[in-house]
């Protein structure tokens, strides 16, 4: 069996056509077809169910599948393992993040590793936690800073640092004078929010039911520079961690009483995983900053 047959089958099982496979490929359909044939001829078993009008996977294939998946993973790792070098005079490092992450912390973070390793070339992402966990399972990110609600088994999450979340408003908001603000005193809030596929935005609607706040969503916004923009432009407020608002000299961060909203930031990557030598430096490194943060 050939690494072009698992390609091969795995591309006609994403597609659900071997028309469609076959173009992808840049192969002939009849080619494709013969070489499907060949691996079930191999494998003894039918991958695929033709009887339909819609190709789909047996559940010989729909299993076979999940092994064929995995085995790329670990082959592609496999490859960076050979290609590693320990003494990072080159090398890649793929990394993701939630947003609220990425002025105080991976800024920074990066900015230094970049100094320390400059032949080191990043890729930085922002999405969502449940995209990262994801592009971690699949071998498509090597680390990834969210939060320690971790939802998959397979991904290992590592404590970084304890973050608070605040009352962030303009300068020229009512609220800006106060040092402290009751939590009940939200009720009265106008806010705007980050929209509900982001993790900050799940914790802070459960922070509201846990303690009983109603307060007046009036904007959400799918980027933290949205939200930042808005707070610095309207009487809006937000609730975003207490480190953000001190990057802004337009932005103050009102301590919330008697419960504080918390949550604990984490490095995140496969269980099991081969760590290049980039991402040992950058796990490390990211460990040193946040002890500075601390």
């Amino acid at each position: 069996m050939l690494l072009r047959h698992i390609h091969y089958f795995l591309a006609v099982a994403e597609h659900r056509s071997f028309t469609r496979a076959a173009a992808a490929l840049f192969v002939s359909q009849p080619a494709l077809s013969q070489q499907i044939k060949q691996l079930e001829e191999t494998l003894g078993a039918q991958l695929f169910d033709r009887s339909g009008r819609t190709l789909r996977l047996t559940d010989a294939g729909d299993i076979y599948a999940r092994y064929a998946r995995r085995a790329l993973c670990d082959l592609a790792e496999g490859k960076r393992a050979i290609h590693d070098v320990d003494n990072l005079s080159s090398g890649s490092l793929r990394l993701a993040m939630t947003p609220t992450f990425t002025r105080y912390l991976l800024g920074p973070l990066i900015a230094s590793f970049h100094d320390r390793h400059p032949n080191i070339t990043l890729s930085v992402r922002e999405m969502p936690q449940d995209l990262i966990e994801q592009g971690l399972a699949n071998d498509d990110i090597d680390v990834g800073v969210a939060f320690s609600d971790v939802g998959m088994a397979e991904i290992a999450a590592q404590p970084l640092l304890v973050e608070t979340l605040a009352l962030v408003v303009a300068q020229s908001h009512p609220l800006a004078v106060r040092d402290t603000l009751a939590l009940q005193a939200l009720d009265k809030e106008r806010l705007v929010l980050l929209t509900s596929e982001f993790a900050t935005r799940e914790q802070i609607d459960h922070y509201f039911r846990q303690n009983a706040i109603f307060p007046q969503v009036m904007m959400e916004a799918n980027s933290l520079s949205a939200v930042i923009e808005i707070i610095r432009r309207t009487r809006l407020a937000t609730l975003l961690p207490t480190r953000i608002a001190l990057e802004h000299d337009a932005l103050i961060a009102i301590p919330l009483t008697p419960t504080l909203l918390q949550r604990t930031a984490v490095l995140l990557y496969r269980k099991g995983a081969w760590q290049t030598a980039a991402a040992r430096a950058f796990i490390a490194l990211a460990q040193e900053t946040a002890e500075a943060l601390r």
